[in-house]
């Protein structure tokens, strides 16, 4: 199944490696169109650190590094499970700022846009997939589980121990008690 996790992992961080490294060399073409969520995420960006650029080229420069490194990172199944979900949370606004087909009123426009975001939703679908995957490895639940199983268990027998040895131990002291000397 390996063989088939690395070529699926490769196919599906393709995408964020090339519209990433395409989206940071030139992000003036995607300016227009990330404003308007970029204008609203800017107040946000400045209370958490002043010190942080909120121009809507840098932020579209920082998503597309962000999407190259953890698709490289997805691809090369170098930390995959936080590296799909690092790529959902870059798509996200990806997707709302680049096809909001609600907003077109042409309608060759509205139904482009709309099967772009259907496209993300999907990819988005796969990532969260990906990052849910434990490659065949039981989950932290199933391991939790497991170990509270062991551990009543082992409760369990070390209680019926010492319920056997205070049985022999009243009956070595009620023996002892019967033989005289």
């Amino acid at each position: 199944m390996k063989p088939v996790r690395s070529l699926a992992r490769a196919m599906l961080s393709g995408i964020f490696v090339v519209s990433g490294y395409r989206n940071f060399t030139s992000p003036g073409r995607l300016v227009p169109s990330a404003e308007p969520l970029t204008d609203r995420v800017a107040p946000l960006i400045q209370r958490v650190n002043p010190r942080l650029p909120t121009d809507t080229a840098t932020l579209i420069r920082a998503n597309a590094a962000v999407q190259v490194g953890a698709g490289l990172m997805f691809a090369t199944g170098r930390l995959t499970r936080p590296a799909a979900l690092v790529l959902a949370g870059t798509l996200v606004p990806v997707t709302l700022a680049g096809h909001p087909f609600w907003k077109n009123d042409d309608p060759l426009a509205r139904t482009n846009n709309q099967i772009h975001f259907l496209k993300n939703i999907g990819l988005l679908g796969g990532l969260l997939l990906a990052a849910a995957d434990t490659e065949g490895k039981p989950g932290l639940r199933w391991r939790t589980g497991h170990r509270i199983g062991h551990s009543r268990r082992s409760v369990g027998r070390a209680v019926r121990t010492a319920r056997r040895e205070a049985r022999i131990a009243v009956r070595s002291a009620a023996t002892a008690r019967r033989i005289p000397g």
